[in-house]
């Protein structure tokens, strides 16, 4: 026995069939990019979605965008006034802060199609959301102190 090699015995028939995808019923053979590509052929966060329609797809990247710019305005916009309800503006933060979390997930999720449009708009809306947020652009201009 010593110097034979011992391969594994094969998997039941029932764990063979589920592996090759004939387990009772066919499965569309899905392709997963695990590189980046370019092109409008993508499933962005749901199954079929935007499918084979170009329109679609220019869709499906707004909604990206809007996503991503979205997360940088609750990043970075004010929500609670000063003096409110400290039970109202914890529950209304939680909400707030919940929602960003959804958002940013969901274009983190949108991002594993690995397609480099998706990939692009994403960028450009978290970039055209923190120069509009959180940049000074367009916020008052702070004097500097003065010193004496």
């Amino acid at each position: 026995m010593e110097g034979m090699l011992m391969t594994p015995p094969p998997p039941p028939p029932s764990a063979a069939a589920s592996m090759n995808g004939t387990a009772g019923m066919r499965h569309r053979k899905m392709m997963m990019h695990m590189t980046f590509y370019w092109g409008n052929r993508a499933e962005i966060l749901f199954t079929s979605w935007p499918g084979d329609n170009a329109a679609m797809f220019v869709f499906a990247l707004l909604c990206v965008f809007l996503m991503a710019l979205v997360v940088e305005y609750i990043s970075h916009g004010r929500v609670l006034k000063p003096g409110s309800n400290r039970l109202a503006s914890r529950l209304v933060q939680t909400l707030v802060l919940t929602l960003r979390i959804a958002l940013a997930y969901l274009v983190m999720l949108a991002l594993m199609s690995f397609n480099v449009p998706v990939f692009l708009v994403a960028v450009a809306g978290h970039a055209v959301g923190l120069f509009f947020f959180a940049g000074r652009a367009f916020h008052e201009f702070d004097p500097p102190p003065t010193t004496c």
